[in-house]
């Protein structure tokens, strides 16, 4: 508690070693922040400026890297801040907001991903109704969706708690998530079944949605012909690839938020920086090296700055 500013701070107690590393962890994050930024932004620019890819699927490919640097952004800065400093700590009102970005945004990736998915079971399953599907009302609404639903159903734990009182201040990460219930005298047992509903619809359902679409995809292609096959797996796979990726990264934060005690301070830091770290730069190289359209516009423009 700052008296002076009434202000109450939480130390970050996930650092390992940061006095005696602290220049090491700075220029490897900060590396890869830059690499996050180059890499995504590189995807959405081609996106926006070639007619070629304003189409559905690229759309929300663009929507999905978009969103990587909204979450990369939430942490990234903070993390190399407290780098640098002598103390890693944070405010509580800073704190709720980022966790209110970091859920907020993992649910849209599910939600971006099912949108992904429903373009593609469309295009593979009913390709002659893709046109009147998936119009461009029908991919606004899907974007809009994605990313108003989980603030909105996020939104509301976060401003019950805050004013919800503190009986510890020190916070078992490197930036908030979901450890941070563990440092409330009482946990409200309804904001908990409400956690859970949350989590069942920005995460559990969009995933069997997901599930059920490549389902009947796998179904259909096992019917038709190589031609169909073809379009199938270059298009489906890295879809699957990122939801794989994401999927096996959301459960290490809900296991390391959740296990006190089964983990050492040094796995979960680890753990910790792969779950920042990993998919932000996962998404855009598989999809710059696995869509054949990207792809091919990202060597053009590679070989354009060759030149220049």
């Amino acid at each position: 508690m700052n008296p002076g500013l009434n202000m109450t701070y939480l130390i970050l107690g996930g650092h390992v070693e940061v006095q005696k590393y602290r220049y090491l962890y700075f220029f490897i994050l900060f590396t890869a922040y830059i690499l996050i930024i180059c890499c995504n932004t590189s995807i959405i620019y081609l996106t926006v400026i070639h007619k070629s890819l304003h189409e559905p699927m690229y759309i929300f490919i663009a929507a999905l890297l978009l969103n990587s640097l909204f979450f990369s952004t939430n942490i990234y800065p903070k993390l190399l801040l407290d780098f640098v400093s002598e103390k890693q700590i944070i405010s509580y009102p800073v704190c709720l907001f980022q966790v209110f970005m970091f859920y907020s945004l993992s649910c849209s990736e599910f939600l971006l991903l099912s949108a992904m998915a429903y373009d593609r079971y469309v295009s593979i399953c009913k390709p002659l109704q893709y046109p009147t599907i998936m119009r461009k009302i029908t991919v606004v609404f899907l974007l809009v969706l994605a990313w108003l639903l989980p603030a909105c159903q996020v939104a509301v734990p976060i401003i019950l708690n805050i004013n919800n009182k503190l009986c510890n201040f020190t916070l078992k990460g490197i930036f908030c998530n979901n450890s941070l219930i563990q440092l409330y005298c009482v946990m409200s047992r309804a904001l908990s079944v409400y956690g859970a509903f949350v989590l069942l619809n920005t995460g559990l359902f969009p995933m069997l949605f997901i599930i059920f679409t490549y389902t009947k995809i796998i179904l259909t292609v096992y019917r038709s012909s190589g031609e169909v096959k073809k379009k199938a797996a270059q298009t489906c796979l890295p879809h699957l690839l990122v939801l794989i990726n994401y999927s096996c990264l959301i459960t290490y934060d809900m296991i390391i938020a959740r296990m006190e005690s089964d983990f050492s301070k040094t796995a979960r830091f680890v753990m910790t920086v792969q779950i920042i770290t990993y998919n932000p730069l996962f998404n855009p190289i598989i999809y710059g090296l696995k869509m054949k359209e990207i792809s091919k516009h990202l060597q053009r423009l590679l070989c354009q700055s060759k030149l220049n």
